[in-house]
């Protein structure tokens, strides 16, 4: 019983729910961020994310089982290694889809639409998607897009039109560097294609291309989104170092060929974690104390801003 109930648990991957905090930007980075009901609606959200993710997983586990049989580590994933069957990984994506669904309808308008669209897209990829070039990873990082969107539906706040586009073009670059991973881990393009065809149709070369160009867009839309006009925390400018050097260190612990993807990279490797530490450490501070901060920070004119010598019009 214990066995079954602890690879019931493993089939949700509960270490990939980190992906979920892509629901709390709206909150830090909104007006609502004080108040405590949005705090709750943006930990709901975070909780009914991770129920429909957990639904996901274990429908891509049902559906994968025999080619995850041959993958050197996904063959130890719950159905894949015979700890449990088709039928229970069924039943439980199932019982949590429909759960996170009712949850979801007693929060704010559409964001019962945008977990529905979350789940469907993950149907589409699960069924399709995944074995279609380039779209695999487009498909997935809208799944991050629409958890962001749903995050500020959560607490019926604005979103910058650039943080979306900044979280979709990072989630490229990511799911780039871990289709970079798994051919590493798969060493060979023949144990690529016999664990899935897409991914003998990626290459190297082809990677390295597609990383340097989304990561790169990533870095130039977090700049727009720091220099937005419309921004309230242009102090995250100062920031960039850090954002530069996780770029640059995902790039080069993928090339490695030691990490299985991102959350591997995350968790496993430490001077990507310090730098992510950091960085949120430092969000946190600029955004709650940033008028306290400011004044020791050096003075940037930033975009749309008048200069300090110019005075504006009655």
């Amino acid at each position: 019983m214990i066995r079954t109930l602890v690879a019931a648990v493993t089939l949700l991957r509960p270490a990939q729910w980190i992906k979920n905090i892509f629901v709390f930007p709206a909150l830090v980075f909104g007006a609502r961020r004080s108040e405590p009901e949005a705090i709750v609606e943006s930990a709901s959200a975070f909780a009914i994310f991770c129920l429909v993710s957990g639904a996901v997983y274990a429908f891509n586990d049902l559906r994968d089982y025999r080619e995850d049989a041959l993958h050197p580590t996904k063959q130890h994933r719950p159905v894949a290694s015979g700890a449990l069957s088709p039928a229970t990984a069924g039943a439980i994506s199932f019982l949590l889809a429909i759960i996170g669904m009712a949850w979801s309808v007693r929060m704010s308008p559409g964001f019962a639409l945008t977990v529905g669209t979350f789940l469907g897209l993950n149907l589409v990829y699960s069924m399709w998607g995944k074995y279609q070039v380039l779209l695999d990873v487009i498909l997935i990082s809208v799944g991050f897009v629409l958890r962001a969107l749903a995050g500020a539906q959560a607490i019926q706040v604005e979103v910058s039109a650039w943080m979306i586009i900044c979280t979709f073009t990072l989630c490229l670059f990511l799911g780039f560097g871990k289709r970079r991973c798994e051919l590493a881990v798969l060493a060979s393009s023949a144990r690529a294609e016999a664990h899935r065809k897409t991914l003998a149709r990626y290459n190297p070369g082809l990677l390295t291309q597609l990383l340097a160009t989304s990561g790169g867009i990533a870095v130039v839309t977090f700049l727009l989104y720091t220099l937005d006009p419309s921004t309230s925390f242009h102090s995250l400018v100062f920031t960039t170092p850090l954002v530069f050097y996780a770029i640059f260190r995902y790039a080069v612990v993928i090339e490695e060929g030691e990490r299985t993807g991102p959350t591997d990279v995350l968790i496993k490797d430490r001077p990507f974690l310090v730098t992510a530490i950091a960085w949120t450490i430092l969000t946190l501070a600029l955004v709650l104390y940033g008028d306290k901060l400011e004044k020791y920070l050096p003075p940037l004119r930033y975009p749309g801003q008048p200069h300090a010598d110019m005075k504006l019009p009655r």
